[in-house]
């Protein structure tokens, strides 16, 4: 990197909520002066954007990877609740994303995971007490108290709970929340306890209500959770109370677009680019006390430069002012990286997958395409030889989710809307305790699927007969550390196999990743059983 360095343009101060022409000046990573001047430049110089919630781990990426995909897109830091490997190591898998992510330019924040396990109600690698937690928040470089998902634990002021949202207060940390269609005076007694944020709103009314107790939104567009078109009307009155994430995001639409996307989404819908900005921008800088700079004199040097806001075409990225990407590719380089993982499961047997019958009509669980909430319906199901089975007339395909950390029988229920008309897939992303879950036709297909996922200690897979087909993720049985433009080419094309089995889903590997996740209602199952995420307890498989 050069020293000292001018660029000229059009320069979009979002502090001061204007654009004027002019040159900066950087020098030794940060800007040393701001001229107003004209210019021939017609670009536009825009503080870098950032993603306000996300599981870098859902990229399936390790973060130096995830790094090299993200500042093509303009992206120079992320507000990353590392949730996923430490359910699954423990502090080890903190510490190992924390110093990876050093190892490159983008600006990993991370949080400290506030509901390891998720719920009592399933098997995970590892426990978070209140003294992990402080040990993380003690640190400067963790920056808050990530998602608080024990809402039932807040409002009934369980102790550990409110023992961990102490801890975020008393090192000044802010306390993210998760709570889907949390309103009322139980969404007021949520926010009162401490918790800032939450990513997790699907309805306008529900934002609105979590706005009037003073919650900033953050509205996120995922791979599988889309609520963008439905909480963007509030940019018109609360742009000052928005942030934008994408919480999960896999790695051929990582490939493709990030927070980029969003805000010309937004800039296109008539909403001025200024004040779009600053819901990506300064927003998340000013409510977790970021490091990143914000075109201002003496800030560190993170900005991008556009086009103009009718394309908003990314050209250059630039961090702490080192350009790291230029016209579509990444000039960050790849590195190599140790592969931690925790799988101690045995390869299943068709029987494992087997289950009696007592009756021909259960409770299944029905996907919703863009959403992480399910509804919960009965139908009925197909009976061979004392064996109850998927029903693919009606769209009712057996689900399975089999324990990693320990030899245990699978738990199996049955799941609608998938679509599958042959074989099955699976995959060890399986929020939030990450064992494997698996959907399909016939037991065979889903014990291949299982069992090539335990056989390489993680990744997601598909199996169809003969057809046999596995993308290993080594690192935790969430990430690979190969290259990034590999790993989302791979999964493209094993995404677009899954949809020629018949899956009419728009990212089917994603929303099952979602299919355990009990803290999201209203239907789920664990390792341990069918769960019933409004009662927040078991439930059985069998309608009587």
């Amino acid at each position: 990197m050069e020293n000292t360095y001018s660029i000229s343009g059009n320069i979009v101060d979002v502090v001061n909520r204007k654009i004027f022409q002019g040159t900066i000046t950087v020098k030794d990573g940060k800007i040393s002066s701001i001229t107003k001047e004209k210019t021939n430049n017609t670009n536009y110089i825009v503080p870098g954007l950032i993603d306000a919630h996300i599981h870098i781990e859902s990229s399936m990426l390790i973060p130096s990877e995830f790094a090299r995909l993200a500042v093509v897109h303009g992206t120079v830091a992320t507000v990353s609740d590392p949730h996923e490997i430490a359910n699954v190591l423990g502090m080890d898998g903190v510490k190992y994303i924390i110093e990876n992510g050093k190892k490159v330019p983008l600006k990993f924040y991370f949080g400290a995971s506030s509901c390891v396990p998720a719920t009592t109600f399933e098997t995970s690698g590892a426990t978070f007490g209140v003294d992990k937690i402080e040990e993380l928040l003690k640190t400067d470089e963790i920056k808050y108290l990530s998602e608080m998902m024990n809402w039932p634990g807040v409002l009934s002021h369980d102790k550990e709970v409110m023992a961990k949202i102490a801890v975020a207060k008393k090192y000044h940390k802010q306390v993210d929340g998760h709570a889907p269609g949390l309103r009322g005076e139980e969404a007021k007694k949520y926010i009162e306890a401490g918790i800032s944020t939450d990513h997790e709103c699907y309805t306008i009314e529900e934002a609105l209500d979590k706005i009037k107790y003073g919650m900033k939104i953050i509205i996120r567009e995922g791979s599988a959770a889309k609520n963008f078109e439905a909480l963007i009307g509030l940019m018109g009155k609360y742009p000052e109370r928005l942030m934008f994430c994408s919480d999960d995001r896999h790695p051929n639409d990582l490939e493709k677009c990030h927070i980029n996307d969003l805000v010309k989404r937004a800039i296109k819908k008539g909403y001025d680019p200024v004040t779009v900005l600053r819901s990506c921008v300064y927003n998340p800088v000013k409510h977790y006390g970021l490091e990143v700079g914000l075109l201002q004199e003496g800030d560190p040097a993170d900005f991008i430069i556009i086009d103009d806001f009718d394309n908003f075409n990314v050209l250059a990225t630039y961090i702490d002012g080192t350009k790291v990407a230029e016209n579509g590719k990444t000039l960050i380089d790849p590195i190599t990286d140790s592969t931690p993982n925790n799988f101690r499961t045995k390869q299943i047997k068709l029987q494992d997958l087997q289950i009696t019958p007592q009756s021909d009509t259960v409770k299944v669980i029905h996907a919703i395409d863009g959403q992480l909430i399910t509804n919960k319906i009965s139908a009925k199901i197909d009976i061979e030889k004392n064996n109850a089975e998927s029903n693919t007339k009606d769209d009712v395909l057996k689900l399975v989710v089999t324990n990693r950390y320990e030899q245990a029988k699978p738990a199996i229920a049955f799941i609608n809307n998938f679509g599958l008309k042959n074989g099955a897939i699976a995959s060890s992303v399986a929020h939030d305790s990450h064992n494997i879950i698996a959907v399909g036709v016939d037991d065979e297909d889903i014990m291949n699927a299982v069992n090539m996922l335990i056989k390489e200690k993680g990744g997601v897979s598909l199996a169809n007969a003969d057809e046999k087909i596995v993308l290993p993720l080594h690192v935790a049985g969430l990430m690979s550390n190969k290259d990034c433009y590999l790993i989302a080419s791979e999964y493209d094309s094993i995404d677009k196999k899954a949809k020629k089995l018949g899956s009419k889903l728009n990212a089917p590997y994603m929303t099952l990743s979602f299919m355990a996740l009990l803290v999201i209602p209203e239907l789920k199952l664990s390792d341990k059983g069918l769960f019933d995420g409004i009662r927040f307890e078991f439930t059985p498989l069998f309608e009587e």
